[in-house]
């Protein structure tokens, strides 16, 4: 088959937290953390693929409030690229497409935007994969279990430990077993954890605030807290070294979202750096770079979380490749309530049951999809003519 056309849509969804009466957060604003609570919407960039034989497959690629540079790669350099390339609908195909335009495009680096816009039309790809083949992804990609679990990836509260420990508790009545706050304070982490019971696993994500001295300081004093990971904890987040040093003082250690490529992770396992490899699909290189990061996690005994903090294509993508994974092994969502949800996975339950349709069974409602759409570009063979 071929590639006809590729449509690239930026959307912005409301959605609320608990903490949208606070005055700090009425008017929105220009946070580059997804987590942050001056966000009232949250974007994403979508990409959808034609073919000749009449299928679309759907990618996400990462972004939030960058999106529009990951959206000019791909309605520039990175999108004309795939314009009319012949693609069989297989893996093997796949793996040799996405080869030709990792190397033509390798000089751009093995982050940032080109890499996001890749990473959208793999995942993309593979859908298209699953559908010429009439199976779902999960099948495709050898899982046999069609359902797994999901933990609760909570927004911040501003170190504020009664609402940190109030929303906690809300996602652990809700069902939830596994909840990672977005906080830096010991005192609102401790918060959560006493309003938890003791079933409740207990995740944090400090987004690469400290020095390596400030993060071993912090490590030791959260050992007491029996977390699950402590997650990103220094900055800058590729001093391999550092990290390593920080894991050495008890608390287990995640990383990866910012790793560089699948090199990038082979070079964290190496350094030891990690206790936990989190691989983030719109980031990475798509489903086909996670599934090599899986495997060199294997190789090095790590264990692997995939990072999701995502709603469209990418979050489904991530499902399908968490059924790959050992069955303690849960999908991280972020844990926001959506007024009208882009597809029905939105109603976050903690166990999700993966489509049986061919593909990844991502569907979202047009009429939604055209209300929150903030651009979009279709690119077809008159339009990438020069």
């Amino acid at each position: 088959m071929k590639i006809i056309a590729i449509d690239v849509m930026r959307i912005a969804m409301p959605f609320t937290s608990g903490r949208e009466n606070d005055p700090l957060n009425a008017g929105g604003g220009d946070a580059y953390n997804a987590a942050s609570r001056q966000l009232t919407r949250m974007e994403t960039l979508l990409v959808r693929l034609t073919t000749d034989n009449g299928l679309l497959g759907w990618g996400e690629g990462f972004g939030h409030l960058t999106n529009s540079v990951t959206y000019a790669a791909l309605v520039g350099p990175v999108g004309r690229f795939f314009i009319d390339k012949d693609f069989d609908g297989t893996p093997e195909g796949l793996g040799q497409l996405m080869d030709q335009a990792q190397r033509a495009f390798h000089a751009f680096g093995r982050s940032g935007a080109v890499q996001f816009a890749l990473s959208a039309l793999d995942i993309a790809l593979w859908d298209l994969c699953a559908k010429q083949a009439g199976r779902p992804l999960w099948q495709l990609l050898g899982a046999t279990r069609g359902e797994i679990g999901v933990y609760a990836s909570l927004v911040s509260y501003d170190n504020d430990p009664l609402q940190v420990a109030a929303h906690a508790r809300r996602a652990y009545d809700a069902g939830f077993r596994a909840i990672k706050l977005h906080e830096t304070d010991y005192a609102a982490i401790a918060a959560a954890r006493t309003a938890l019971p003791l079933d409740a696993q207990l995740m944090v994500d400090v987004n690469c605030p400290w020095t390596v001295e400030e993060a071993c300081r912090q490590a030791v004093a959260l050992r007491e807290l029996n977390l699950g990971w402590l997650e990103e904890p220094i900055w800058p987040p590729d001093d391999l070294a550092g990290l390593a040093r920080v894991r050495a003082c008890g608390t287990p250690i995640a990383a990866g979202e910012n790793a560089q490529g699948v090199q990038g992770f082979l070079q964290h396992f190496t350094a030891g750096a990690v206790s936990v490899a989190q691989p983030s699909v719109a980031k990475i290189g798509g489903i086909s770079a996670a599934l090599e990061v899986y495997r060199l996690a294997r190789a090095h005994r790590v264990k692997v979380v995939p990072h999701c903090f995502y709603y469209g294509a990418a979050l489904m993508a991530t499902a399908h490749l968490v059924a790959t994974l050992p069955e303690e092994i849960q999908l991280e969502v972020p844990y926001l309530q959506w007024p009208e949800p882009l597809y029905a996975e939105l109603d976050f339950t903690p166990r999700m049951t993966l489509p049986l349709t061919p593909g990844l069974g991502f569907a979202p409602d047009e009429a939604i999809l055209a209300r929150y759409r903030i651009a979009h570009t279709t690119l077809n063979r008159e339009t990438t003519t020069c």
